[in-house]
């Protein structure tokens, strides 16, 4: 297919357009938002590459220390730049790596690279808090390292992902966040950003919550089809509540999506958005604007 070739997706149920690509290099740090994307084994190239553990090595996200939000990744070609309020700017060279070490990602410890102690003083200094001083070190997934998805979520299916909660990628469709936000206005509360779901794909041309419906994402590129298949609802924890511009909780968010978003599929816990799979296209370029095309699941 060249570039100039629109692609044919009218013989699928539901045809969409990728809006946005999201990339979190920094597990629950801030995204950063491109245009386009490698499609790697993982999910996009450099997210949830690296990670922040505590003296124990086990992860640290937002759920407890929500100034997290606030530090803001820049990737350039050969570094990632790292800023915070109050903070001089933290180089990361991405072909850096000091002492291999073990993390610990939820259930499962994995291999991983320590970034040594500069970084490690960065990310403490910044999440301190008077009464509450933090021994926080940043580490690097081992790529050599295979972290695989729930083999019961994927049908048996061996899917890999690096630092994210489970799966490579996970998407929600604009209509869905405009629909959230026309609920959050009955109610009085302000508007949020698709961002606070921390998507890495948002679709746009599609109905709300048809990401939840749909069997397979195929998304033509210019090297191929790309194939992302949709194999968990994602259940939401308290990190959506947290604002990204300021790091302040703000409750209405997970009030509003406990009152309708309970999922049968998860014993009736809160879901907002899919994990993907990578089935097929890995080393193809995703670009804002690209078609996708997936038909509804009867099931």
């Amino acid at each position: 297919m060249t570039a100039a070739a629109t692609p044919d997706l009218s013989r699928f149920d539901v045809q969409a357009r990728i809006a946005r690509l999201i990339v979190y290099p920094v597990k629950s740090c801030a995204g950063v938002e491109v245009q386009e994307a490698l499609l790697t084994e993982t999910g996009l190239e450099f997210d949830r590459a690296w990670m922040l553990v505590d003296e124990a090595g086990r992860f640290v996200s937002q759920r407890e220390l929500p100034r997290m939000a606030l530090i803001r990744p820049q990737m350039k070609h050969y570094e990632m730049i790292l800023r915070a309020p109050g903070m001089l700017a933290l180089h990361i060279a991405y072909d850096r790596v000091e002492e291999p070490v073990r993390a610990t990602i939820w259930k499962d410890e994995v291999a991983a690279y320590d970034m040594g102690d500069v970084a490690a003083q960065w990310f403490s200094d910044f999440l301190s808090e008077p009464d509450r001083p933090q021994r926080l070190r940043m580490v690097r997934f081992d790529p050599e390292h295979k972290r695989l998805s729930s083999l019961k979520w994927t049908g048996g299916v061996e899917a890999q992902t690096q630092f994210s909660d489970g799966y490579a990628l996970l998407v929600v469709s604009q209509a869905a966040v405009d629909d959230f936000n026309a609920r959050l206005a009955a109610e009085g509360h302000a508007a949020v950003d698709a961002i606070r779901f921390r998507p890495n794909l948002v679709l746009d041309s599609m109905e709300a919550h048809d990401e939840d419906r749909v069997a397979m994402l195929h998304i033509p590129t210019e090297q191929g089809e790309v194939q992302l298949q949709p194999v968990k609802p994602c259940v939401r924890c308290s990190i959506p509540d947290v604002d990204p511009a300021n790091a302040q909780s703000q409750p209405a968010v997970g009030e509003t999506l406990r009152s309708y978003r309970a999922d049968p599929r998860m014993e009736g816990a809160t879901t907002f958005g899919m994990n993907l799979i990578v089935r097929q296209g890995i080393d193809h370029l995703l670009k804002v604007g690209q078609q996708v095309g997936a038909d509804l699941r009867f099931d």
